[in-house]
């Protein structure tokens, strides 16, 4: 029973995934392939670019196969009266959910390898790839007479002829935060020698003004034969293709790195708090020698509010200062998607297993549909938890699990109810 079991559940697994396989596919790569391609960058160069995007694509399918496809087998299995044909012959319906463990399981394992070894691996070919292929067009990411909005800098592009930019102009703040306006007849791109993940625009005729709007009547303005502009690359090209990043890294390399980044945090958190500390020690001083000195003479009294609000000011700031990383919340957040994605496929077999067996006709398509439905639902649970767990601050852990577990809760509240009937 438990070979009959298996084989259906592969057949309908091979079904799904090849359909989620194809959605990914098309929506991910051959959309950046057309885009790609009409900036006439070179076929081959396209083609590594699609098959280094391919384990994202696979990593995500198996979880989401894996769930559509046992909930198509459970279904079919039901709707023709298969397991009841299993209980007549003595074999509980239980043991159905054996073999999809099993394989959940060996489904696990599979989309971890490719999400802690290929997908880092494919991301930094695509990096190195997209790079050299930007620098060579720019007009892959910077389109001839467009605007691009990169945080607080906007370029505005003319005419690109090969790898120049023709009459550029570039809105940003300059390190004292006044508006800056650089305009160039001319620009190359190329790659920053001094730091990884930083790229070169080398402008040429070049004239900056600076303003204050605190004093509108006033600016600076110099002129300039060359000048070198610097832009990050996880900015200027959407995704980041270069400097250190978790999404390039396995499973023990971002835990190696999670260890360097709290034992940062922590002995910042320890400067912190002895400077807390201090200030707090010197507010109380302030006080006490304000009461005696306001009781010899009430006329210090304003003087001695001011320099207490002055010291409570200061210890309040410090006080409440945010010494959090960002950059480890990051590398946290990817370290719990390495391994809650994978187990997504062992979690969503044992959903399928008491949900399928509710099925009373057209068991594929009902499964099909359920399980398309879930996918939607957990996906969407996905892409918020990575959200809130790097902008919000929301624990790591409970945003990349919580998918898992509502989906393994929602499982063993049908499976008890199973039980009970």
């Amino acid at each position: 029973m438990w070979v009959y079991v298996g084989r259906e559940f592969l057949l309908s697994f091979a079904v799904a995934f090849l359909f989620f396989f194809f959605i990914f596919f098309v929506n991910q790569v051959l959309v950046m392939a057309e885009d790609i391609f009409s900036k006439k960058v070179p076929f081959w160069d396209v083609v590594r670019l699609v098959i280094y995007s391919l384990p994202w694509v696979v990593a995500l399918a198996f979880p989401l196969g894996s769930l559509v496809g046992a909930l198509m087998a459970v279904g079919r299995l039901t709707t023709d009266n298969e397991v009841l044909a299993f209980g007549a012959l003595g074999v509980p319906s239980r043991q159905m959910l054996v073999p999809l463990l099993v394989l959940g399981f060996a489904f696990t394992l599979v989309s971890f390898v490719m999400n802690d070894y290929f997908m880092p691996l494919g991301n930094i070919r695509f990096a190195e790839i997209y790079r050299r292929v930007l620098y060579t067009n720019p007009a892959v990411e910077l389109e001839p007479r467009s605007v691009k909005k990169y945080e607080e800098t906007t370029i505005i592009t003319g005419d690109i002829e090969g790898a120049t930019i023709k009459d550029l102009l570039i809105i940003d703040r300059s390190p004292e935060r006044n508006r800056r306006i650089i305009a160039a007849k001319g620009a190359s791109l190329s790659e920053s020698t001094e730091q990884r993940g930083v790229i070169s625009l080398t402008l040429d005729e070049v004239f900056s003004q600076v303003s204050n709007p605190r004093e509108r009547d006033r600016y600076e303005y110099t002129l300039s034969r060359t000048m070198i502009y610097t832009i990050l690359m996880k900015n200027i090209a959407g995704v980041s293709i270069g400097g250190l990043n978790p999404s390039y890294q396995s499973s023990v390399d971002v835990w190696r790195e999670i260890r360097k980044k709290s034992a940062a945090q922590e002995a910042v958190a320890a400067r912190k708090n002895e400077k807390a500390r201090g200030l707090r020690l010197r507010l109380s001083a302030e006080l006490r020698a304000a009461r005696q000195e306001v009781a010899r003479d009430p006329s210090q009294l304003a003087r001695r509010r001011e320099t207490l609000q002055a010291a409570w000011r200061e210890w309040s700031a410090e006080e409440g200062r945010d010494v959090s990383d960002q950059g480890l919340q990051s590398y946290l957040v990817e370290f719990y998607r390495k391994f809650s994605v994978p187990a997504g496929c062992i979690v969503f077999a044992f959903f399928a297993f008491p949900v399928g067996l509710r099925a009373r006709r057209s068991g594929r398509s009902v499964g099909f549909a359920v399980g398309l439905f879930v996918s939607i639902v957990y996906w969407g649970l996905l892409y918020a938890g990575m959200t809130f767990g790097v902008r919000m601050s929301l624990s790591p852990a409970l945003s990349m699990w919580f998918p898992d577990a509502l989906v393994f809760a929602a499982g063993s509240v049908f499976l008890a109810a199973r039980i009970r009937r």
